[in-house]
Formats: C-alpha cells, sequence, structure tokens
C-alpha cells in the first residue's frame, strides 16, 4: 500500500486522557517522523502535531483510536502524492 506523509492535529481537552494517547503515540511510533506540542493555558487545552510517514490504513486507523479518546479530537491532513 501507498505510504503518505501526513499530519495529525490533536487537541488535548482532558488531561485524565493523556497517559492513553501517549501509549497510541508510542504504538505507532514506527510510522512518526516527529511531534509538537503546545500547552495553551488559556484554554486549558494542548494542542499536539504529529507528522507520519505511514500507509493511508494506519494513518486512519491511528486518527480513529486518538479520536474515542475522552476529551480528545483529531484531524488528518495527508500529502497529494
Amino acid at each position: 500500500m501507498e505510504e503518505k506523509v501526513s499530519i495529525i492535529g490533536i487537541i488535548v481537552e482532558n488531561n485524565d486522557s493523556t497517559d492513553k494517547l501517549n501509549e497510541l503515540l508510542h504504538e505507532y511510533g514506527s510510522y512518526i517522523i516527529g511531534r509538537m506540542g503546545i500547552p495553551y493555558q488559556k484554554k486549558d487545552i494542548n494542542v499536539i502535531s504529529i507528522v507520519l510517514d505511514a500507509p493511508v490504513d494506519v494513518i486512519n486507523t491511528l486518527s480513529g483510536k486518538i479520536g474515542m479518546l475522552d476529551g480528545i479530537s483529531s484531524k488528518v491532513v495527508c500529502s497529494k502524492g
């Protein structure tokens, strides 16, 4: 299957779910190129971007699992080629 470079944008509104989020990211670590987390104290949230090079089904599976965590939402943007 074709691999694509993608970004998963994540917003964490429930810090109790961060352990589960980190477990997922560790599980898919072989596909992760880099990650950046920004705490936004004014709104008491964290904004995280994950850059991946992975098959599309892996990207969608990871994003779906992240989105099912309580108080965490995610969206994906994929490269065209």
